[in-house]
């Protein structure tokens, strides 16, 4: 049990770096070496893997926690039906809510791993 609360902290750091890993092959198929600067957002996170900030991994988790409060702001605009979508935005929002919902979780792990080792 200790093993897996010693290696929790990492978790969210390894999904935001697979979140990158899957977005930059999916554009890399499609446009080519354009795709390579996506992987310069996994710079701070390999950083908080090697080298743990505080400063950095608070501001890493407030900066996700906004973008999915935004992305959850879009979804709930859907279902009360606040702005009309297409038919394919739609069915890209289905198989999104899992993502979104994801990021907000790993988001609000960062800032609760800054946090608890503030103290």
């Amino acid at each position: 049990m200790e093993t897996i609360h010693k290696y929790s902290k990492f978790v969210p750091y390894l999904y935001f770096l697979a979140v990158i890993a899957y977005w930059f092959t999916n554009v890399n198929k499609s446009e080519g070496i354009t795709a390579y600067p996506i992987l310069l957002f996994g710079i701070p996170f390999l950083w908080q893997l090697i080298k743990p900030n505080k400063k950095l991994n608070f501001t890493l988790g407030i900066t996700f926690v906004c973008l999915s409060s935004y992305l959850i702001l879009a979804y709930l605009s859907d279902i009360f039906h606040i702005i009309e979508l297409s038919s394919r935005t739609k069915h890209f929002m289905v198989f999104g809510g899992v993502f979104v919902v994801a990021n907000f979780i790993m988001a609000l792990w960062m800032i609760r791993n800054s946090l608890n080792r503030s103290f």
